[in-house]
């Protein structure tokens, strides 16, 4: 059993491709899309049971920084900067989630907030370039910027982004992992 998890886990990180630190790949689908590829199945299990299927939804998981360092706010703060321009291009809507690196479950934390989406861009601030800066740490990165906070635990982290019916004519993160629209990577401050 304990071979099996160590597989399991070892096609988790590896799945699709390097993209500034997101694995980026459509490791969901139906039984014909894993053709009886069952470490394929569990893998994405392991990684987000009942995902969509790359079409409807892309789900790009950085365990990561930008340098390939392990996600960790005992030891560092984190930003993911958004150029101006460059949000995820989606036709629905998009959503960084922030999540426990030892029991893979979402933080309690003082303010509530577990996710910022693009439902709540009014109420984001940005950049004087026009880029929206998200701070992923355990403390508060101050009041002008708690509007953008996602609090992480004192510990290790992974982050995944979803985004709702990709756009499928440039910008876009189709065909997964070698469109024209990447993740920018997360990186430390």
């Amino acid at each position: 059993m304990k071979e099996g998890q160590r597989k399991v886990e070892a096609a988790v990180a590896s799945f699709g491709r390097d993209v500034n630190g997101w694995r980026v790949g459509s490791p969901f689908g139906d039984a014909a899309f894993f053709h009886g590829d069952w470490l394929m199945r569990a893998a994405a299990a392991q990684a987000g049971i009942l995902g969509n299927d790359g079409v409807e939804a892309m789900y790009p998981m950085a365990k990561v920084d930008a340098d390939g360092q392990p996600l960790d706010c005992s030891k560092a703060s984190y930003t993911l900067t958004f150029p101006k321009g460059r949000l995820p291009p989606v036709e629905a809507f998009w959503s960084v989630t922030m999540y426990d690196g030892k029991t893979q479950l979402l933080v309690e934390n003082p303010i509530g907030r577990y996710l910022i989406n693009s439902p709540m861009l009014p109420t984001l601030k940005t950049g004087a370039d026009g880029s929206l800066t998200i701070y992923i740490q355990s403390k508060s990165p101050g009041p002008d910027r708690e509007s953008n906070w996602l609090p992480a635990p004192d510990g290790p982290i992974y982050v995944v982004m979803r985004l709702y019916w990709p756009k499928t004519t440039p910008p876009s993160i189709l065909p997964p992992g070698e469109g024209t629209w990447q993740p920018p990577g997360i990186r430390k401050t």
